[in-house]
């Protein structure tokens, strides 16, 4: 049986390929790959073909930072004063999870980051394995971390299990599953422990992930302690200046840290509904923007947002860019757009197969139902992404020209199950 063509006929294309270009037209999907934008060649013979229309057609969104499976810990401990004192109630809780905990929290996850239009996105956390078969189940992209925290032993050890039990589910997902690094921050792991994970990262060609100066505490803790910031500590134990960095937060980089990101292969990601949450402050992106950084978009985990919802994240980063800058211009609503498909693809080194639309790289796409009160009139469709529409508004996905999710049905997984055995299995967690 050979690959299934699809056409989308008639669509509002975004490729986000150029700021402010769009055009009518159709989409070509032949098996994994876009086969053409605009007009359909006499030649293509589609298996399936989609009126859209109604539709806004363009890149499928890219969560450039989570903890999938904190969907556990959703709406849970939410008056802890800041950072340190909700990792302190949220930690005991993470102690008592099994495997088959984070399995049932990541099917409904995968749930929630496709209705969101999210088919890649970047996670650190325990039991990767039962992630990545969630991953392969709803038909996605994962980049998983092997999460670090502590001393060399516990490290040398997380390393070896996680990367035998990942090795199934990485081989039957077609490429759609990659394995990183990911040590959670300088204040729970060794300096041993980032070195030992830069190491491994090097010799198997892979990416760190890691949070960095998230907190005002945690940049004041970091100076007392070894004179340097965050960023200067970790270059100057030499864990970034030569395996590419994706770098979750980055609040408070001084003016010194900003001019060293921008000589490493590194990408911020910025998480605003997370930092505003648990006041850990504002990022400057527009500097970050100007500087020359790549800066991407993540929600960050469901306990600290409390949803996996990019749409809402974009409004929030906009928002905040202008009030915080004093400038409506800070960033136009195309840069916005740009952190949650191509910049979030560049800092997870996808960007040659996915975040644009464009002929040869995968199909990984959404489709959004124009046909909405708050979406009329649509006046400029780049505003209209980032100020007016909702994860609700995306009608279907395809990942890898597959669909994931036709008409908000989610094709992975029987939805009220997942909802019940993620109720349930909350339930036992709190017995233990």
């Amino acid at each position: 049986m050979g690959f299934m063509k699809t056409l989308l006929s008639n669509a509002l294309i975004i490729p986000m390929t150029a700021e402010g270009f769009s055009l009518r037209g159709d989409i070509g999907i032949d098996g994994k790959h876009i086969a053409f934008i605009g007009e359909k060649p006499a030649e293509f013979t589609p298996d399936t073909v989609i009126d859209a229309s109604s539709f806004l057609v363009m890149p499928a969104l890219v969560n450039a930072h989570t903890h999938l499976s904190m969907e556990l810990m959703r709406n849970y401990k939410d008056n802890a004063p800041n950072l340190q004192q909700w990792l302190g109630e949220i930690f005991p809780i993470e102690d008592k999870l099994n495997a088959h905990d984070v399995l049932i929290a990541s099917r409904l996850g995968v749930i929630e980051l496709i209705q969101s239009g999210i088919t890649t996105f970047n996670d650190m956390y325990f039991f990767p394995e039962s992630t990545a078969r969630a991953v392969n189940e709803g038909g996605i992209r994962g980049c998983i971390g092997i999460s670090l925290f502590g001393d060399l032993s516990d490290t040398k050890k997380r390393i070896q299990e996680r990367e035998l039990v990942m090795k199934e589910s990485m081989s039957v997902s077609g490429g759609r599953i990659h394995l990183d690094i990911a040590p959670h921050a300088i204040y729970t792991c060794t300096k041993e422990t980032y070195q030992y994970g830069h190491d491994w990262a090097k010799e198997h060609q892979r990416r760190m992930h890691t949070h960095l100066s998230e907190t005002l505490k945690e940049v004041t803790d970091c100076l007392a302690a070894n004179h340097k910031t965050p960023l200067e500590y970790l270059l100057e134990i030499g864990v970034l200046s030569d395996v590419p960095s994706t770098l979750a937060h980055c609040v408070h980089l001084t003016e010194s840290d900003v001019a060293l990101l921008k000589t490493l292969d590194a990408s911020v990601v910025h998480n605003p509904s997370s930092n505003c949450k648990l006041a850990s402050g504002v990022a400057p992106i527009g500097k970050y923007f100007r500087a020359g950084i790549n800066v991407a978009l993540g929600t960050d985990g469901s306990s600290s947002n409390n949803n996996l919802n990019m749409f809402e994240e974009m409004h929030v980063a906009s928002l905040l860019s202008t009030a915080f800058s004093g400038d409506i211009s800070n960033l136009k609503p195309y840069q916005i757009l740009e952190m949650a498909t191509i910049n979030g693809a560049k800092a997870l080194g996808l960007e040659h197969q996915i975040g644009t639309l464009e002929v040869g790289k995968e199909a990984d796409l959404l489709l959004l139902d124009l046909h909405k009160a708050h979406l009329t009139p649509l006046n400029d469709p780049f505003s209209a992404l980032v100020y007016s529409a909702q994860a609700s508004d995306v009608h279907s996905v395809f990942c890898q020209g597959q669909l994931v999710m036709d008409n908000r049905k989610v094709l992975g997984f029987d939805y009220d199950t997942t909802l019940d055995e993620t109720n349930a299995s909350w339930k036992e967690i709190l017995k233990r």
